[in-house]
């Protein structure tokens, strides 16, 4: 016997939903499985990005969504969805989804569009500990935006840059100062790969410093849409000196998590 089972990740950039599928709860066999996937920007209507995102996974599988037995909500704009069964922490969300992508994970690093946060589990996917920036966005994907902005770039085009070569220092984490920074790089001459390497490193520099009041413990997985700029696992790795995961399907870590707990 299958059960469905939805999960709506809100957050402040985009908003995502999965449908996933399982056998009877409680059989030695269940596993969880995605079944479909969507994304759509958040914009400054949460409640109506969600509504879009679930309603592209049911089409998607030919669904209504009376068939599904459970909705979880979870991320930045959670407390406004309306017809979820549970509403569920991003934090708790993102170390119970990545456990199930990743089971060998003990630490979860999350850079989301607007806060980072850094995740110790266990093995069963709970949080033991946790450290969360989301008074600045600093080292946010909102801060790359802006970086990527100064150099005349998009995200996309700074997602295919890696770190190996030189690298621009760049002292300040703050998107307002580190602005600056770039602005005078570039007026300077330094070559525009330098500048995306050394905002990198200032991203990691941020991470490392958060991991600094944490146990971190390998495995290390990372989840969020800045997960796919591939310079920024990278540049994390040479920072904590551990190898960093971005497992598959990354960005919905948190929509599965939802969707994985709304069963309970």
């Amino acid at each position: 016997m299958l059960k469905l089972h939805a999960g709506i990740d809100a957050g402040s950039v985009a908003t995502k939903a999965v449908i996933i599928e399982e056998d009877f709860p409680g059989t030695p066999e269940s596993r969880p499985r995605i079944l479909t996937k969507a994304l759509v920007p958040t914009g400054a209507d949460p409640v109506g990005a969600a509504e879009k995102a679930l309603s592209q996974v049911l089409s998607q599988c030919g669904l209504r969504r009376e068939q599904l037995a459970s909705i979880g909500g979870t991320g930045y704009g959670r407390i406004r969805l309306s017809g979820v069964d549970r509403v569920i922490t991003e934090i708790t969300c993102h170390a119970y989804g990545v456990h199930w992508l990743f089971p060998a994970a003990r630490t979860v690093i999350d850079v989301g569009g607007q806060d980072i946060k850094v995740i110790r589990t266990n093995e069963l996917g709970q949080v033991e500990d946790f450290v969360m920036n989301d008074k600045c966005a600093a080292g946010t994907g909102r801060f790359l935006e802006v970086m990527a902005n100064a150099l005349g770039m998009d995200l996309e085009q700074l997602a295919r840059v890696d770190l190996d070569g030189k690298a621009a220092p760049i002292s300040s984490t703050c998107t307002v100062f580190a602005e600056s920074e770039v602005i005078s790089l570039v007026a300077s001459g330094t070559p525009t790969l330098e500048i995306i390497r050394g905002l990198f490193n200032s991203v990691a520099e941020r991470i490392q410093g958060m991991a600094a009041r944490l146990i971190i413990e390998p495995e290390v997985a990372m989840t969020g849409g800045v997960s796919a700029i591939r310079g920024i696992p990278q540049a994390i790795e040479r920072h904590l000196g551990l190898q960093v995961h971005v497992p598959e399907l990354a960005q919905f870590a948190g929509a599965f998590g939802a969707a994985l707990l709304s069963r309970k």
